[in-house]
């Protein structure tokens, strides 16, 4: 352990780390229970790679040594904010938007900047930052983001699903609404438009909804195409 005392490791460095990594999971758990794109995994890699980033840029800036034959300045944060502008596009080529409006693609745009942080680090000298760096962000996205998603509040839990289903009657489309609500599926956006049919004018209806059910398409599929009143029925599961 005498790693720990070495000028090239301190334990304010592991803190920043640590602290870091934490701050940046509170902001995920808000960016989840809201149901946006940056969630906790994207939120915790962005702010683990950055303080390793600023970490590195102030340390080599502050540890450079002088020479009598050149005046050395250096800025302390230009190296971050270099590198931090360049790997953007990189990460921007990876991020998709599918037809259901849902966001993929960011926590492996955040991946592909914190590699370079990695980078960074490693051509720097700060070996052990590094090593501590990817220790954290691999537990936080492995073990402790899945244990908040499966154990932690109920919100927290839910996954969006996008449900289309064609009916007969205008007075189904309550029958339906209700069915869903009884059963803990939480509507977050409705929309229904009138498709006309050869012989008569048929109902679709649009619902996004919230549910706690985990990979269940199946299952959830049968039971709804049991409805009585359910003509067709498309349905996906919103990573």
């Amino acid at each position: 352990m005498e790693w720990l005392t070495t000028d090239k490791f301190t334990v304010e460095i592991l803190l920043k780390l640590l602290i870091a990594a934490t701050l940046s999971l509170i902001i995920g758990i808000e960016r989840e229970l809201k149901k946006k794109p940056v969630g906790l995994k994207t939120s915790l890699v962005i702010a683990t790679f950055s303080c390793l980033l600023t970490i590195i840029s102030i340390e080599t800036a502050y540890s450079t040594p002088a020479r009598d034959d050149i005046n050395i300045t250096m800025d302390p944060l230009r190296l971050a904010a270099q590198i931090v502008s360049g790997i953007g596009f990189l990460g921007a080529g990876v991020i998709l938007r599918k037809g259901n409006d849902s966001i993929t693609g960011l926590t492996t745009a955040a991946m592909i900047w914190g590699a370079a942080a990695i980078g960074i680090a490693v051509g720097a000298g700060f070996y052990i930052q590094a090593f501590i760096t990817v220790l954290i962000v691999v537990l936080g996205i492995e073990l402790l983001a899945p244990l908040l998603l499966k154990f932690g509040p109920k919100r927290l839990r839910m996954r969006e699903v996008s449900l289309i289903i064609i009916t007969g009657q205008a007075e189904n489309i309550k029958d339906l609404i209700d069915y869903l609500k009884n059963n803990d599926m939480y509507i977050e956006n409705i929309s229904i438009r009138d498709v006309p049919a050869s012989e008569k004018l048929l109902h679709e209806i649009d619902i996004r909804f919230s549910t706690v059910e985990k990979n269940h398409t199946i299952g959830l599929y049968n039971r709804l195409r049991k409805l009585e009143y359910v003509q067709n029925i498309k349905i996906e599961y919103i990573e």
